[in-house]
Parts: structure tokens; sequence; C-alpha cells
């Protein structure tokens, strides 16, 4: 097999692969096979028809997309490991000669991972930032501390308010037909979350359980659907029950019932303590971050289109998985927030741009620094992953390897020790 590689502009070329005849036939007695089982012929059961009254009747031809299923991909592979590329999306394959007896020619025009040209990667300067903790840090997370613990209590009568947790059923309509994804029952919706779209909530505030009520709300001019898009609509809704918070008292009883503690002042000085180390790792991870993206700023780089449409495909994925941990699926969030996908992508590409140019980046520092993941380095990382799961490393490894996951972990380790090297090279000014 011969395969030349041919870059024609940014980061597109053509691959030309040339495969040799015999794998060529060989490919056509599997894709014979395969065929002959399906074809009926009078006079001979299924798959016992010869071969040469097969190709009399219909045709060697009939074989070849058979046969170049089993051949693309071995030999586009192949090639591409000869070429020394990255492709970074599916190619496009034009087959210019497939006949038996004959080699098979195809040109395969590849996108692949664009070159970076690195700048100041060392001695970089950030800004200070402040990340000291205040007594009114403290406060805050121990109002959120009473939040967490405070007691849903059914409201047995009375008007739901901002902050409670109400129960709905409810319908949408516009010029008086429901519309589709505008109908729920048993909908919790906590009043003044800004879930839904802006003026519903606050139109149930009032509201007793058991009653009904008509809403009506105005979608934005940009909402996905072009029928509901900038127009009025009317919901019907019915509260079917209500749910309040019950904040415990920020005292002593409240410090024994939350911790190991016996005071309120025991337990004030804890919080301050696990605010400060949370906070030292804060700014750690600032630190890494900014120096991340200013090495990033320096690098040129010819980012392709398709990089950036593959990471929006995993961010909106892990979008749909928290909103799921929500209780709400992609669909409802669209409904009610006048969005629809390609929004959302938009709303999402500059971040998608930065993730795909820092990986490029670091990965370059990675190649002109010679760092590596060292054996000793992934088992002290599986050792980490060991205290945090509460599982022993070798269990972990096997995990590891049983879904394809070393290779990444080793990358992962990898990038750490890259940015490691940007800390370790850099200055914080105030």
């Amino acid at each position: 097999m011969a395969a030349n590689w041919e870059k024609v502009e940014n980061n597109q070329g053509v691959l030309t692969v040339e495969v040799d005849a015999t794998q060529v036939d060989a490919a056509l007695d599997q894709a014979f096979k395969k065929v002959v089982q399906k074809v009926q012929v009078p006079g001979f059961r299924k798959g016992k028809v010869p071969r040469k009254m097969f190709e009399s009747r219909f045709g060697v031809e009939s074989l070849y997309q058979d046969a170049l299923d089993i051949l693309l991909p071995t030999a586009y592979g192949q090639a591409v490991r000869e070429a020394g590329i990255e492709p970074v999306d599916r190619p496009e394959v034009d087959v210019t000669q497939m006949e038996q007896g004959k080699n098979l020619i195809f040109k395969a025009t590849v996108t692949v991972k664009p070159e970076v040209k690195l700048g100041d990667y060392k001695g970089l300067s950030i800004e200070e930032k402040d990340f000291s903790v205040t007594e009114e840090s403290v406060d805050a997370e121990l109002k959120r501390m009473q939040e967490r613990h405070a007691e849903l209590v059914a409201v047995e009568e009375g008007a739901a308010q901002t902050g409670d947790i109400a129960v709905i059923d409810f319908e949408g309509f516009q010029d008086g037909v429901a519309f589709e994804g505008g109908k729920a029952e048993d909908y919790s919706l906590e009043l003044g979350s800004g879930t839904f779209i802006a003026g519903f909530e606050e139109q149930l505030v009032g509201l007793n359980i058991g009653e009904e009520k008509e809403i009506t709300v105005t979608f934005p001019e940009e909402y996905h659907s072009p029928n509901l898009a900038g127009k009025e609509a009317v919901f019907k809704v019915k509260l079917n029950s209500l749910k309040r918070k019950n904040l415990p008292a920020l005292d002593d009883e409240f410090a024994k019932d939350v911790s190991e503690f016996d005071t309120l002042e025991e337990l004030k000085a804890d919080t301050k303590k696990k605010l400060e180390e949370k906070t030292a790792q804060e700014k750690d991870q600032y630190v890494r971050e900014q120096l991340v993206l200013k090495a990033a700023e320096n690098a040129e780089i010819d980012l392709p289109a398709v990089m950036v449409e593959h990471e929006l495909d995993q961010m909106v994925n892990e979008f749909g998985q928290r909103l799921q941990y929500q209780g709400m699926t992609l669909e409802l969030y669209y409904q009610f927030s006048g969005m629809d996908e390609s929004q959302l992508r938009d709303q999402l590409r500059a971040d998608a741009t930065s993730r795909v140019r820092t990986s490029l980046t670091l990965e370059a520092i990675g190649k002109a620094e010679n760092i590596e993941a060292t054996e000793e380095d992934v088992n002290a990382e599986l050792d980490k992953l060991a205290g945090v799961y509460g599982r022993p490393a070798d269990e972990l490894r096997k995990i590891f390897s049983a879904q394809d996951g070393m290779a990444a972990l080793y990358r992962d380790v990898q990038t750490r020790k890259t940015v490691d090297l940007l800390v370790a090279e850099s200055k914080v000014t105030a």
C-alpha cells in the first residue's frame, strides 16, 4: 500500500492512497461470501450460487461497495499512520479507481490537527487576586448551611410566596391553541428561581392552594419557535400544593445538630478554617487558569471550525446531563429559556473555542519541553484517586483499562505537569 499526503490550505489536505490489487481481490472474495447468502437464483439454494454465475448474472460491480466497506477503514487508518497526520474529523472519500484485478485508488480530503506556533509561555505575569476569608464570607457560608438544613414543610393553606416550592399543573396556549411542549403535571418550581419565562413565576405569588389562574407572558423575540417568538401566550395553571423552607435558628443547638461542635462559635471557627483551605485551592486554580489562558493567547493557531463544533457537542451533552440531575430536560430548558440548540451553542461557543485553544497550546508546550507522564506519575495519580473514591488503586486501574481510559489518564497527568511548569516559571504581581 502507498500513501501520499499533500496539504492544500489551512488545516486541510488530500491523502491519496493506493491499495494493492491482491487486497482488492481478497476483499471482493469476502464481499461475495457475504452477498451470496442473500441472493436467490432459480435452481440453487441460498448461498450456493457459483461465483461465475453470480458475476455473469449481476456483474462483479455489484460487489464493489461491500468490498470498499471492507477495504477503506483499514487502508485509511494505515495511510494516516504512514503519513503521520492527526485527523480531527471524518474524511471525505472519493474513489478514483475500483476494479477487479487492479489497484484500488482513493483520495481522502482530511482536516488535521493544526500546527501551534508558541509564543511566550515562560515568565508570564498575572495580577494578584484577593482570596482572603472575611467575616461576611463566614456568615454567608453559615447561611448556606442553614438553608441546606432547612426543613421543607407542606403549607396547608395560604398563598404562595417567593422562595416557596410550588407543585403545579400547567398548559400553554397561543391564540387559544395549545402548543407543543407547553404542558406538564405536578411540576415542582421554586418561585423566584428564574427557571421559567420572565413574568411566569412572579404571577404565581399570591395564588392559593387548589386555585387556578391564567398567566399571560410574552415570549422573547429570539425564541426558538417562530410561532411563539415575541408573542403573548396564556398558561392555565393550577397550584396543587406548596412547600416552604423552615430555617433552623443559628445557635448552639444548630451547631450540635449539624457538626461535632457544641457551640456556634466553634462551628464558626471551623467554617473559617475550611473556607481558608478552600480559597487556597481556588487561588491555585486561578493562577493555573490565568497562566494557561495567557499562554494560549500568545500562541498562533489556525483553529479548525470542526474542532470547536466537536467541543460544543460535548459541552451541550454535559449541560444536558446537569439538567437531568436537576430534574429537567434539554427540551424543557429550551421551552422555558426561549432558546433552541443553535442559540445555546452560540452562547457556549466562546468557551468551546477557548477550551480547544488551551488544549492545543498545552499539548504543544508539552512537546516542546519533552514533558511526559511516567508510569510512576500515573501510579501516584491512581493512589490519589483511590483516596478520593475510597477504592483500591488496583481496582481503579482495572476499571480504566477496561474502559480504554488509561491513555486519557496519561494525557491528564501530562497536562497537569505542563501547567506545573508554567506555574514554576511565572510570577504574581500586585
